[in-house]
């Protein structure tokens, strides 16, 4: 009897709207239904709408460990697959979870590959209140994300690092389920969010890992404990499909560096690249390099982290590695020498604000402040939109600073002058002044293994 009910359970038809109610219901769905609901996205067999419904069910009620895994698995093999092995060096990545003038990818993969190790990088476009990666890259004239993975391997056997979107084979799934969790407000939901990196970076075929998970105002997750098992889960998730991973958790209390953007972020690490050292970028400087070393160590190429920080900051200081994001920029087709062109940069209107009080800068609402860049038209409402390659903002003083009122505080640059009222009030409103300077916030606050990642989950993994 039991033979009979397992073989009309394993023949019985699904439908979506089933799936939809049990996750309602905080059911916790098998390998076999997530798998059916990932090959639906991919396929475009089920409705917008139901997959819609599916992830508010699942960012409400939550997703099973054992979901979560199935879901990682089920959107990597919704596609064709990449493999490095054929370029005859360890495949390593990083990704960070997302924030405000995050623009380490710019400076981590060539520093990463200029110290031997290939970097392949799937990456994606603006989610929510933050930038992406793509769009930043984009606006360098003639650069291309979209490649063929040939295409991809031949830049990678070339520089060692490339940037790229996902094709329309590679990870079908996660292109339709990212760009609805955007739009469906789906977005701050820990399985989901793990899902959606693994799912690219395991499909790279990454023989290693490493994970920035953002804490304070601008992540995603703004509790310390949902970042914290964020971190662990998405490393528990990754040792288990066989890629070495770790975890750092760093701080994203005020936008990384002094830009935040597109082509003023990519300035901003161009700069670092050359070797010019600025105090208002000095934490994207460290962060970079902490980064980038344990790219290095976990690729083979350092006995420690803290060698591959030494070896990636070389690199940065003898120029090797502003050569490999050039050599890997031309190759992509985009042209380097608007790198050298101070005219490039022709926003459609600039506005200068000036500190409305006098006191220390104490806090910083992050992801209020991504908004405002969003809607300067640096990034989108909806799937599709272009961006403004020239709008942002650059800060001119940083957290715990000491400004004097009318002292110049941001210079923003919008599409159009009618675009720049709400920012400037979404400034005004994330920035909070103090008489008294405050506490000091670590860079990065924890760092999680394997080991450390399966204690914290309890083995539930």
């Amino acid at each position: 009897m039991s033979d009979l009910t397992d073989s009309l359970s394993t023949h019985t038809p699904m439908h979506a709207i089933d799936l939809i109610r049990r996750k309602r219901d905080r059911g916790t769905l098998t390998e076999a239904e997530i798998r059916f609901l990932v090959t639906g996205a991919a396929s475009e067999t089920i409705p917008l709408e139901q997959l819609a419904a599916w992830l508010m069910a699942a960012w409400l009620n939550g997703l099973a460990p054992e979901e979560i895994r199935a879901l990682t698995v089920a959107m990597r093999d919704s596609g064709v697959k990449f493999s490095p092995a054929r370029l005859g060096k360890v495949a390593v990545d990083k990704h960070s979870t997302g924030g405000v003038g995050d623009k380490t990818s710019f400076l981590v993969a060539p520093l990463a590959a200029a110290c031997g190790v290939v970097v392949p990088m799937i990456s994606g476009r603006a989610l929510g209140h933050t930038g992406g990666t793509l769009d930043k890259l984009e606006a360098i004239p003639g650069y291309r994300t979209a490649l063929t993975l040939e295409e991809f391997e031949a830049v990678l056997v070339k520089c060692g690092a490339s940037i790229v979107s996902q094709t329309p084979a590679l990870v079908p799934a996660d292109r339709v389920l990212y760009a609805l969790r955007d739009r469906t407000g789906t977005v701050e939901s820990p399985g989901l969010i793990c899902a959606s990196i693994l799912s690219k970076k395991l499909a790279a075929g990454l023989d290693a890992l490493v994970l920035d998970v953002k804490t304070g105002s601008g992540a995603f997750m703004r509790k310390r404990e949902d970042a914290e098992y964020l971190a662990a889960l998405m490393v528990a998730t990754a040792e288990a499909a066989g890629t070495r991973t770790v975890a750092l958790m760093t701080d994203m209390s005020q936008p990384l560096g002094a830009k935040a953007g597109n082509w003023i972020e990519l300035v901003e690490s161009v700069e670092l690249l050359r070797g010019e050292r600025k105090a208002e970028s000095e934490d994207l400087r460290e962060l970079s390099l902490i980064l980038a070393g344990w790219m290095v160590y976990l690729g083979g190429q350092a006995e420690t982290p803290e060698a591959g920080y030494e070896r990636a900051e070389a690199a940065m200081a003898d120029g090797s590695g502003l050569r490999m994001l050039m050599e890997m920029i031309a190759a992509q087709g985009g042209d380097v020498a608007v790198f050298d062109d101070p005219g490039f940069h022709k926003p459609g209107a600039t506005r200068l604000v000036e500190a409305w009080e006098t006191g220390y800068i104490a806090a910083m609402d992050t992801t209020m402040l991504g908004w405002a860049v969003q809607r300067l038209g640096a990034g989108r409402e909806k799937a599709g939109e272009p961006v403004d390659a020239h709008a942002g903002i650059h800060f001119h003083a940083r957290r715990g600073a000491l400004v004097e009122k009318g002292q110049p505080l941001a210079t923003l640059y919008a599409t159009r002058e009618s675009m720049l009222a709400e920012p400037v009030a979404l400034l005004r409103q994330a920035i909070t002044f103090s008489g008294n300077p405050p506490e000091g916030v670590p860079l990065v606050s924890r760092l999680f293994t394997r080991g450390e990642a399966e204690a914290y989950l309890g083995g539930s993994l």
